[in-house]
């Protein structure tokens, strides 16, 4: 009995396809990440918690701490992830024109973006006139983005912050 070309043609089509449909089942799951989106949202979702509970949030620290440069002028800052937060007499700032480079997709990421309004950290004199550019590195650990790195620069005809140094 002889079998036709097409039907073994055919069968190894199917045979061909099987495996290759097996091998693309057994790979581990793509996961899609919307960095710049989760990014945003982490800072406007950040300061609408500050301003509803007059404190920053614990934990936003890389584990590896953050070199941050203030808007007051002073020199680098090391913070530490364990430092204290910050609690508020009042607090009114709002970021704006949120733009993020994503590094590496659900790794790491840039974001630059403006925030103004007036806040006055407890122990420290009010900031009235608050208007800066930030540039803020995060990095995704544990599954949270977390700062590791931060410039924050006062815009012409604004004010920085008065603190020059963590104590």
């Amino acid at each position: 009995m002889t079998t036709p070309i097409s039907r073994i043609s055919g069968r190894r089509l199917t045979a061909t396809l099987s495996i290759a449909l097996l091998g693309a089942l057994m790979q581990p799951a793509i996961v899609l990440a919307d960095t710049a989106a989760e990014i945003k949202a982490e800072i406007v979702n950040s300061n609408a918690y500050v301003r509803k509970n007059l404190k920053d949030m614990d934990g936003g620290i890389s584990s590896k701490g953050s070199l941050q440069f203030w808007s007051s002028g002073g020199l680098v800052q090391n913070v530490a992830a364990n430092s204290p937060v910050a609690t508020y007499e009042s607090f009114s700032l709002t970021p704006k024109h949120i733009q993020v480079v994503v590094i590496e997709e659900g790794k790491s990421a840039v974001a630059m973006y403006y925030a103004e309004g007036s806040f006055h950290e407890k122990g420290n004199k009010p900031v009235a006139h608050y208007m800066t550019r930030i540039t803020e590195v995060y990095v995704k650990e544990g599954g949270k983005w977390k700062t590791r790195a931060a410039h924050y620069s006062p815009i012409a005809a604004g004010s920085g912050t008065n603190q020059t140094a963590i104590d």
